[in-house]
């Protein structure tokens, strides 16, 4: 049976998860107290774990808000993941059944099918649960655990801000399918993860890239 503390975590964390409590929502105790019939006192300890999760930020004066996530969250986020999904992928190559491989490839393929029908919410579902399932045999939980967390975090970001570089999206299923062929053909796991970080890393390059130009494109319209 899960504590208070738990409860309450879990009930914060899923709401903001989900958008009931959206970027800058003001988390009031008194009133999750009323409405959720739980003590002040696990609320608070939920508050805090969520702050250094990265969920929340407790202003003096004001209390505990909802993060506001913006494309730079998005990219450090993104270039983090490169780093421990990349490892926690290569830990968890040798250990991924046919099964898990082919359930990998049908995600991309639905992943081809929500693009094309421009279902950019289900697009990046599936693309988390690909990376996760990559990572997920990696035999290390705190390290998966992390990598799972982060997804998360994205996925909030996504939902605020979703933005993607033009054509990526295309490039990013080739890429996946690359990997799940290194993974297939037994390589070493030196190769593995420099495929699963340099995945990402493109990402975050292309959308740079395309951050540059569109900022570039409104000052030129501007002094146009």
């Amino acid at each position: 049976m899960q504590s208070k503390a738990e409860q309450s975590f879990q009930i914060l964390k899923e709401g903001i998860m989900d958008g009931t409590y959206g970027p800058g929502h003001r988390l009031v105790i008194n009133q999750l107290v009323r409405e959720y019939g739980i003590s002040s006192v696990p609320w608070r300890e939920s508050l805090r774990r969520l702050e250094a999760e990265g969920w929340v930020e407790i202003v003096p004066n004001v209390g505990a808000l909802v993060r506001t996530f913006d494309t730079d969250a998005w990219q450090q986020g993104l270039s983090l993941l490169a780093r421990i999904g990349g490892y926690a992928t290569a830990l968890s190559a040798p250990h991924l059944s046919p099964e898990d491989l082919r359930f990998a490839r049908d995600l991309n393929r639905r992943m081809g099918e929500a693009l094309g029908a421009f279902d950019p919410a289900e697009f990046g579902r599936l693309n988390r649960e690909f990376h996760e399932l990559l990572a997920s045999r990696a035999g290390d939980s705190r390290l998966v655990g992390m990598v799972c967390g982060e997804w998360a975090r994205l996925e909030v970001i996504r939902k605020s801000a979703f933005w993607y570089a033009p054509g990526r999206a295309e490039a990013s299923l080739a890429e996946h399918d690359e990997l799940l062929t290194l993974i297939e053909s037994a390589a070493d796991a030196d190769t593995i993860e420099a495929a699963a970080r340099q995945h990402e890393l493109r990402t975050v390059e292309a959308v740079t890239r395309y951050e540059a130009k569109l900022r570039q494109d409104g000052n030129g319209r501007k002094h146009g």
